[in-house]
């Protein structure tokens, strides 16, 4: 199969590496990055360039595009493809307005009658504000005291459009992918991420500092349960609507003392969660991704092995409030060696050199046959690799940090 991933992210890394090992796949990526050149060939062609994109899938005659980031979901491109006669694993506009749109999520939501926090009439301590389009996972604020509220909303208005206020849900977070073909849904696994930028989630919300998979608790009958309670009922709704998904729905989730409640869906597979989920995913991905594509996924079979994997990220110096460019990235191949998987989430080339080349520079990913050996291997991976600034995280899966509400 001749596969097109749009994008150029740790998450469209894994993707191609993925797809790589069900054999037989002939993978492009427009425009890809450093790591993907090592699987395929990336063309300089950029995710919300529609027009470009109709071009080149079809003078490379593409069997299937494959869309990793949200915004060019979010505008169409997927549309535009389709248009053009190329099979598409991502869903229309209208349907991805349930990321692009927290109000549209939770009209579906309330409609599909699947549980969601409170809308506050009042922003009032405590609360969560959220800027109603999208915002690199950035735009969501937890209000606890009059001071933080004042700085959420002043942040979330700064990011334009309505802003919204919930009431502020505890416990822990879970968040769940299942591949959808417009009517039917296929579980792919579960997995918790760490936003916060600090140890013991302090500092500001980032897109993502590493992740583990699988959740204590939440092996493959949980993880059927909720798609069929949360998930389900929104692909439901939405084909009501006129806008069938197709592609992989990501439910954000609060696991309550009164249950779950969705906190967000998003219309694409998650950056870091991919890295820590498809690694333990057994079967023929490339074919259940073309099957939701053309529509048909009955009878398609996943299923996730019995290992864990802890993906752990690592970032320039002054992210989330800055990027880096230009330095040196030194220890992949070290990393590799130790056994971790290392995928490019903001690198560049410099001539012969391997650069940074954004906020979330790399992902290293251990899998082994219990989390805390995943833990060690992504750790040591971590440690082998260096660049000007460079940090991460300390204690992604750690077992204090497990639960990272």
């Amino acid at each position: 199969m001749r596969v097109l991933i749009v994008g150029s992210g740790g998450r469209e890394h894994a993707l191609a590496w993925r797809l790589t090992q069900d054999g037989g796949n002939e993978l492009h990526a427009a425009p890809g990055n450093p790591g993907i050149t090592e699987l395929g060939t990336c063309h300089p062609v950029r995710p919300e360039d529609g027009d470009g994109l109709v071009a080149l899938a079809r003078g490379l005659e593409v069997d299937l595009a494959v869309i990793g980031p949200e915004a060019p979901l979010v505008a169409g491109v997927a549309d535009q493809l389709r248009h053009g006669g190329i099979a598409v694993f991502g869903p229309t506009a209208a349907a991805a307005r349930i990321e692009g749109s927290k109000r549209f999520a939770k009209e579906v939501l309330e409609a599909a009658g699947v549980p969601v926090a409170a809308t506050l009439d009042r922003p009032t301590p405590p609360c969560v504000v959220k800027a109603d389009g999208l915002a690199a996972g950035k735009g969501v604020f937890v209000c606890r005291t009059q001071t933080e509220l004042d700085a959420g909303l002043e942040a979330a208005a700064a990011l334009g459009g309505p802003v919204l206020v919930e009431e502020l849900l505890e416990g822990d977070e879970l968040s769940v992918f299942a591949l959808c073909d417009g009517s039917r849904t296929l579980p792919v696994g579960a997995a918790r991420d760490y936003k916060r930028v600090g140890d013991g989630n302090t500092g500001p919300n980032t897109g993502g500092m590493g992740s583990f998979s699988p959740v204590p608790g939440f092996g493959t009958p949980e993880v059927e349960e909720l798609v069929d309670q949360i998930h389900a009922p929104v692909i439901e709704q939405l084909a009501r609507r006129g806008a069938p998904f197709i592609g992989v729905l990501f439910a954000g989730l609060m696991l309550t003392a009164d249950g779950p409640r969705v906190l967000e869906f998003n219309c694409r597979f998650g950056d870091p969660e991919t890295q820590s989920i498809l690694p333990l995913l057994d079967g023929n991905l490339a074919a259940a991704l073309a099957a939701a594509a053309t529509g048909d996924l009955d009878g398609v079979g996943l299923r996730t092995v019995g290992r864990s994997a802890v993906t752990v990220v690592i970032v320039a110096g002054d992210y989330p409030d800055h990027n880096d460019s230009g330095s040196a990235i030194h220890g992949i191949d070290e990393a590799e060696q130790l056994g971790a998987l290392v995928f490019h989430g903001g690198t560049g080339r410099r001539g012969e050199q391997l650069v940074t080349n954004g906020g979330r520079i790399l992902g290293v990913t251990g899998v082994a046959d219990d989390l805390e050996r995943a833990r060690a291997v992504a750790y040591d991976g971590a440690a082998a690799i260096s660049f000007a600034g460079a940090r991460n995280r300390t204690d992604i899966a750690q077992e204090k940090a497990i639960h990272v509400a």
